[in-house]
């Protein structure tokens, strides 16, 4: 029998200083109602779908893509692959000759998070020129199995670029992205299981996510 031996939270904490992609919905939480006053208290959410750690769904590159509500809930857990690229630098590309040596540890429904640590800038414009990952290594995960990324940074393609190959294939064959995740540098462990459920949002590009990497231990 297993049991949880450790959990890493991978969220972002939800504030008004939450950060967001330019031009996304600026987050905020104001008091409702208060205890004092109605007799309970409740707060107001302001959110776009995609504030702070968030996954996408087909239908945020595609007008025919599968909207959030209608991704089956097995997508958003399982065994994941940390593939380090820590050493990468401002809008520079995640390429294959980076994930050579975890290619033996990607199979089909592995989740794969690409750890950056460019989380830490928060606060900076160099939050916004991350790295990225490029096409040829999205196409790669793809034939091999993979069915969702996640990434410690704010876009999984190049933020202010014309193209997003990333997004434009994952739509296409009905995947799913993880994207502005962070403390994946916490995660000391071997064979991290990975949690990360959306919101039940109809008709949407994609949801808020508390995405965790869980260790397992045999009692």
């Amino acid at each position: 029998m297993k049991k949880i031996k450790k959990i890493v939270d991978l969220s972002w904490e939800f504030t008004a200083e939450t950060p967001i992609y330019p031009g996304d919905p600026e987050p905020s939480v104001t008091v409702a109602t208060t205890l004092e006053n109605e007799g309970y208290n409740l707060s107001t959410l302001v959110m776009g779908t995609q504030t702070g750690s968030h996954v996408d769904a087909p239908y945020h590159f595609s007008n025919t893509g599968e909207t959030i509500d209608k991704m089956e809930l097995d997508f958003f857990l399982g065994e994941a692959v940390v593939i380090h690229v820590t050493d990468k630098k401002a809008d520079e590309a995640i390429t294959l000759e980076d994930i050579e040596e975890y290619k033996d540890e990607i199979s089909d429904g592995k989740i794969v998070l690409f750890h950056t640590n460019w989380y830490k800038t928060r606060g900076t414009d160099a939050f916004f020129h991350h790295p990225y990952v490029n096409g040829e290594v999205a196409k790669y995960l793809v034939e091999k199995g993979v069915r969702f990324i996640g990434i410690d940074t704010i876009n999984a393609d190049q933020t202010g670029g014309t193209e997003f190959p990333v997004h434009d294939l994952f739509s296409e064959k009905r995947l799913m992205i993880g994207e502005n995740w962070a403390y994946f540098d916490k995660i000391d462990f071997e064979h991290p299981f990975v949690i990360a459920l959306p919101m039940k949002i109809v008709g949407c590009d994609g949801s808020p996510v508390r995405a965790v990497a869980v260790q397992w231990e045999e009692e």
